[in-house]
């Protein structure tokens, strides 16, 4: 589609579930002059909660930048694997392996063209774990307006970082994640007094490499997001630090309509835990409408 401001904006819906919902994601090619303050209006105009600004000029490698209404991010997990969707249906290739520079950060990207979309991989880095203080919890939890004995009893609180700190909290049982209904104000004068990102609620499922989640991000101006990508390899990260497992499905979106889901694997290396996560996308409209499943 072509906004006002004349810019030609791609919707992609990143991290698919069976070919439906996902986030949508505004994709466009970047123009180095736009002011930052530009590039929010174009994701207020556009009305998805994030944009990615594709600079991809020939012989280097794409730096991409994301935004939100509210401000510029480090990084977007989701935004990632939109953007790579969109690289590889503008260049109508079947698959590329290629590299991505986003927040100072260079990292391998794989993108495959599958029957129901487009297949993408990013390489997340180092996840940093490390406990939460119980004392910082209480507030959390109120603004989430879940109560301690909602918590999962087998897993812990923990503080993850591929970059920027979130909260992942596990509570005990699904209806218990579905139902919540924070409040985002208190939420996210939480979330800025402790420096976190969001917080991302999870419960793990009886069925061995499964979760689902919900993530509140009220401190960047997103409520809830309908999938958060880069928490799902912070969490792979975190259930294999604690034993549990070195890949992770995780399902969001629900509460918002739109199933989506995102893939995660961990692995030990030199410098600590490292993450690599995974999702499907379909292109939904842009300036040559077609649609990601189809043969180039």
């Amino acid at each position: 589609m072509t906004g006002s401001n004349g810019h030609d904006v791609t919707i992609v819906d990143a991290c698919t579930r069976r070919g439906e919902g996902g986030s949508p994601t505004a994709v466009l090619a970047d123009d180095i002059a736009l002011s930052d303050s530009t590039r929010r209006a174009i994701v207020r105009q556009a009305g998805t909660s994030h944009a990615a600004f594709v600079d991809a000029r020939a012989g280097t490698t794409p730096t991409v930048r994301f935004f939100t209404a509210q401000g510029e991010l480090t990084n977007c997990g989701h935004g990632t694997i939109a953007a790579q969707a969109f690289l590889l249906h503008r260049r109508r290739a079947r698959e590329h392996r290629a590299r991505q520079r986003t927040g100072g950060r260079t990292f391998d990207t794989t993108a495959i063209r599958r029957d129901d979309g487009i297949e993408v991989w990013f390489d997340q880095g180092t996840v940093e774990l490390q406990g939460c203080a119980a004392a910082g919890l209480d507030g959390i939890l109120a603004a989430l307006g879940i109560r301690p004995d909602d918590m999962a009893t087998d897993d812990s609180p923990c503080v993850a970082s591929p970059g920027t700190p979130r909260l992942l909290l596990p509570v005990a049982a699904l209806p218990t994640l579905l139902s919540m209904r924070p409040d985002l104000r208190r939420l996210a004068a939480e979330c800025r007094r402790l420096g976190y990102l969001g917080c991302f609620v999870y419960t793990l499922s009886p069925t061995r490499g499964a979760a689902a989640a919900r993530m509140f991000a009220p401190a960047i101006g997103v409520g809830e997001d309908i999938v958060n990508a880069n928490s799902t390899g912070c969490l792979a990260a975190h259930l294999f630090a604690t034993h549990r497992d070195s890949s992770i499905e995780v399902e969001q979106g629900h509460t918002a309509g739109r199933p989506s889901s995102v893939f995660a694997t961990a692995t030990a290396t030199r410098e600590g835990i490292s993450a690599r996560v995974g999702g499907m996308a379909t292109i939904r409209s842009g300036s040559n409408g077609a649609a990601s499943g189809e043969a180039p």
